[in-house]
């Protein structure tokens, strides 16, 4: 494997990096070349959705390739370009034969969630400590633990009395929330997501943590739960407002996570004609939010 580096201004991120995918690039990524320094630029964007930006004002720019000589024909074939002339060719480096399998593995420790409660990759021995554990190895689906919105839904759940309820977990991801209800005794869990692959991921993650559930697609999520999870992002949440709040039982709760702090009162303005939703737990500048529908007595 070779890595072809560019340096390009932000007005040419976009057209460099079609270029390089149409010159069949393996893979394209791009970075502030100015990281680690004083010039450092942040870019802030919510997990999900498009970045802000196309790149920083000086994006260095990093496309793989099988093969030297590809690299070579490329950076050839880019200098050609109009757009190149504001670009420059920083090099074409070897990319050293590294055992990725458990360079991936090193990156994923066991995580905790309480003292007795852990997510834990199916490489590595839970803590000694852990009483109750969740297997769960990165995948194509959201959801391994390792992010504050993940961690603080499992904590609620594992700090709740879920036992013995009927539970959905909507936008269920690689299915964590769902797994983490079962293991906390929930009796019927619904796990909905609108991706296919998500759907898959959490039936065998459901299955190698033999625990049971039913996954599907939205239209699977029927009628009343005693505890309504939604793990997704601020913008579909306010849009999903009527419909998860109408799957609330009486006496039952709404928990809401993938909320910025500052996105707070959009959230509470949003669902103040359906429940009284109030901020339970904050993590790295994110927030858990619950709601409890009032008994029918």
């Amino acid at each position: 494997m070779y890595e072809l580096n560019l340096l390009c201004p932000e007005a040419h991120v976009e057209d460099l990096s079609e270029a390089l995918e149409a010159l069949d690039a393996l893979s394209v990524s791009v970075e502030d070349a100015d990281a680690q320094t004083e010039h450092e630029q942040a870019l802030f964007g919510e997990p999900g959705m498009p970045p802000p930006k196309e790149g920083w004002q000086r994006s260095k720019v990093v496309a793989l390739f099988a093969k030297e000589e590809d690299a070579k024909e490329a950076a050839v074939l880019l200098a050609a370009q109009d757009f190149f002339e504001s670009c420059q060719l920083l090099s074409i480096a070897a990319v050293p034969d590294q055992d990725w399998v458990r360079l991936t593995q090193s990156q994923f420790a066991p995580v905790e969630i309480t003292p007795e409660f852990w997510i834990v990759p199916t490489w590595h021995e839970p803590p000694a400590q852990a009483q109750q554990i969740i297997r769960l190895d990165p995948g194509l689906a959201f959801g391994t633990g390792t992010h504050p919105t993940t961690r603080m839904c499992l904590r609620w759940i594992a700090t709740h009395e879920v036992k013995g309820q009927r539970v959905l977990d909507y936008g269920c991801g690689s299915g964590i929330l769902a797994i983490g209800a079962a293991k906390f005794g929930a009796q019927s869990i619904d796990a909905v997501d609108i991706d296919e692959a998500a759907v898959s991921a959490t039936l065998l993650n459901a299955q190698a943590n033999e625990v049971s559930l039913n996954a599907g697609l939205p239209d699977l999520a029927v009628g009343k739960y005693q505890t309504v999870l939604a793990n997704i992002l601020a913008t579909p949440l306010k849009v999903l407002a009527p419909l998860l709040c109408q799957h609330v039982e009486s006496d039952g709760y709404l928990v809401l996570a993938g909320i910025l702090d500052r996105q707070e009162q959009e959230l509470i303005q949003a669902y103040a004609p359906f429940l009284n939703l109030q901020v339970a737990d904050r993590e790295d500048g994110w927030i858990l939010m619950t709601a409890r529908r009032p008994s029918a007595n």
